[in-house]
């Protein structure tokens, strides 16, 4: 990677915890950590995903592995139908963080407010407590529909993807219980990941960050109710955009900043702000096995806010409709149906119940999309297919390696197989997508947005 900087070095000293020999050692070194994180409904042994290699665990996150080795995630089958998600294991701490600091007493509601592409919202997602559900908003539309993509693999009904301006969200105030803020950030902590941005990185940028850092969180705190708990993180090691900006919350937001408990093996760094003495907490690639990371964690002081009601846009989908939906779905599945503009949507009864309120954003997507019906038959969606609340007694053809990535490409399949209709496209058990099969042929109606560009096989 490229020499650091000077200047940025310079910005580092005096820094909790920074060791300047070591840092910079890490940063010379050429090895990179990999890691990933299991989606808990579908795959419970990591070793049935990666049993051609070491995995250790992340400490600080239930379903958190290291790779021995980078796989090609691309060509893996698995990775397509969101067994596992690919996230750095700094950032998986938010999972540690939510556990010390949310209640799994009762249901929340969640805002993850800078979300794409999503590593951070499925995190959220398995661990909110049951009947919880996750808005997963991404101001930037090409990377919100990426996020979308990225929930899809995920396929739980209980969360809804928006595409806002944190502005937006004053709309709903005292909503959500939950507010996680991942701010967009001038990107230090990744250098070792991205060698590109060393290169783009100046002081100027810091200062901008943390101006955008503060108006994004001025916008969205509304809506985070009283009592409710705000966890801010970022992948810089500025002052100026973490223990400065925690000071910066306390001066303008009626906050109380909250400690957490941490293990003394982790070496993890505690930080303070230096006025408000603010609780902060610092990842070094030098003292844990991971990338840069900062994060925090609030309670919101306050009176609460009597909730609002709105005037339901979705329509309920007819009990005559909803009976032809209910066999492409597990038994007992606890899911509303509702009709919009032509589609049959999976929500979760949380998600149904606050819809008309949600209906003032922009809505990307909402839940599981089942798919159309027609006067003959559902037409079903790609998002059923990955969903956690599929039927696992649907038509199904288990693919080898080779079909899996030609199906994956959106290329013709040769299947030989005795099923008629629509047939769910699967790799080691796990779906990836629908194909009908046809008489004298097989339709491929894996997505064209999401298929795999790339040729050639996984190396092996």
């Amino acid at each position: 990677m490229p020499a650091l900087p000077q200047a940025f070095i310079d910005t580092l000293t005096g820094l909790p915890g920074y060791d300047a020999a070591a840092f910079l050692a890490v940063h010379q070194s050429p090895e990179r950590i990999t890691s990933v994180r299991l989606q808990p409904q579908k795959v419970q042994d990591v070793a049935s995903v990666f049993p051609q290699l070491e995995t250790t665990r992340v400490p600080w996150a239930s379903g958190g592995y290291y790779l021995s080795t980078r796989p090609s995630f691309t060509f893996d089958p698995q990775f397509h139908a969101g067994a596992y998600y690919v996230q750095e294991a700094s950032s998986m701490f938010l999972e540690e963080a939510l556990r010390q600091t949310i209640s799994a007493a009762a249901p929340l509601k969640a805002l993850d407010l800078c979300a794409a592409p999503g590593g951070k919202s499925t995190l959220i997602q398995a661990a909110l407590p049951a009947g919880s559900f996750l808005v997963s908003n991404e101001v930037i539309r090409p990377r919100a529909a990426l996020l979308a993509d990225n929930l899809s693999r995920w396929g739980t009904t209980d969360v809804v993807v928006t595409n806002n301006d944190p502005r937006d969200f004053s709309r709903l105030e005292g909503f959500f219980d939950l507010m996680v803020v991942d701010a967009p950030c001038s990107g230090s902590g990744l250098f070792r990941r991205d060698p590109e941005a060393v290169n783009e990185w100046s002081y100027d940028n810091v200062m901008l960050c943390s101006q955008r850092q503060q108006r994004i969180l001025a916008d969205a705190l509304p809506s985070l109710k009283p009592g409710g708990v705000l966890i801010y993180s970022t992948c810089s090691y500025a002052r100026e955009e973490d223990e400065q900006l925690l000071d910066w919350l306390m001066d303008h937001e009626q906050l109380v900043s909250l400690p957490l408990q941490l293990q003394p093996e982790w070496n993890i760094v505690a930080t303070e702000s230096p006025v408000h003495r603010a609780f902060g907490y610092r990842f070094y690639p030098d003292k844990v096995k991971g990338e840069g990371f900062f994060i925090a964690c609030f309670r919101k002081a306050g009176e609460a806010v009597p909730p609002k009601k709105g005037k339901q846009k979705f329509t309920e989908l007819p009990k005559k409709d909803a009976e032809r939906v209910l066999p492409w779905l597990k038994p007992g599945a606890d899911v509303r149906m509702m009709l919009h503009e032509g589609e049959v949507l999976l929500l979760s009864p949380a998600v149904a119940e606050d819809m008309p309120l949600l209906q003032q954003l922009y809505i990307r997507k909402a839940g599981v999309k089942a798919g159309q019906l027609t006067g003959k038959e559902l037409i079903p969606d790609h998002q059923l297919a990955l969903s956690t609340v599929i039927s696992q007694d649907l038509p199904g053809v288990e693919l080898t390696l080779e079909d899996a990535l030609h199906y994956l490409r959106r290329e013709d399949l040769r299947l030989g197989e005795p099923l008629k209709g629509w047939a769910l496209m699967r790799f080691r058990g796990m779906n990836l997508g629908w194909a009908k099969i046809l008489p004298n042929r097989v339709n491929n109606y894996y997505p064209k947005e999401m298929r795999i560009l790339k040729s050639g096989m996984p190396e092996t």
